[in-house]
């Protein structure tokens, strides 16, 4: 696979909690001269990375993250305020706890409720796979196309585990042919990110590829 076709897959995330606005402005200057995807970082940096970057680059965001139990309300006060930043894209954290309970229609209200407070930008929703049975993935693939979300997200990078790509190829066969499938959390060799586009990622979500490209 092409480098430049990689790297427009690209999310290149910064998500850690000691991150500076340097590191965040060193970001947004790599994601414009690799031309990735976007850059996803905290809610915090938003306005100030949209402003230093205009229109040379889109800015995502999280709601929600990384555990998802916040009320829907705080999610959808997090998204308007994200929206109103700047952000481009959004990636919210489902409740997991409401999954757990099979408390479906829920987590389905909640995910149109942010929707509905980004109609113009892309959404993409995180179901935490690690966390979830097969049954639960499966069902997920399906709220998540019913609540019409731009993309399934299999992992916010904080919990027990990341993409696996057993998880990236049951994405992509149950959900909805509009939603694409994001793989992120724990992405190490330039080998697996191009497994995960060949398995149906459209995205791929990693603060390390750049770094292992150049090494190459």
């Amino acid at each position: 696979m092409e480098r430049k076709e990689l790297l427009s897959k690209l999310d290149h995330t910064l998500l850690k909690q000691d991150a500076t606005w340097e590191q965040i402005r060193r970001l947004c200057q790599e994601g414009m001269e690799y031309r990735v995807a976007s850059v996803c970082i905290p809610p915090c940096f938003v306005k100030e990375a949209k402003d230093y970057v205009g229109d040379r680059l889109r800015i995502c965001t999280v709601i929600g993250f990384p555990n998802g139990y916040n009320t829907t309300a705080v999610k959808v006060a997090e998204t308007l305020d994200a929206v109103a930043n700047g952000a481009d894209e959004i990636d919210m954290v489902i409740n997991i706890n409401w999954v757990k309970d099979d408390r479906l229609e829920e987590v389905l209200r909640e995910i149109r409720e942010v929707r509905q407070a980004c109609p113009d930008q892309v959404l993409k929703v995180i179901i935490e796979t690690c966390l979830l049975t097969e049954e639960e993935k499966i069902k997920m693939c399906e709220v998540v196309t019913k609540a019409g979300a731009d993309y399934i997200k299999t992992s916010t990078g904080f919990s027990t585990g990341g993409a696996t790509f057993e998880d990236v190829a049951l994405m992509q066969k149950y959900v909805g042919d509009q939603v694409r499938v994001k793989a992120a959390g724990g992405i190490s060799t330039v080998e697996d990110a191009q497994r995960f586009i060949r398995l149906g990622a459209s995205r791929l979500g990693t603060s390390r590829l750049i770094q292992l490209l150049e090494q190459e």
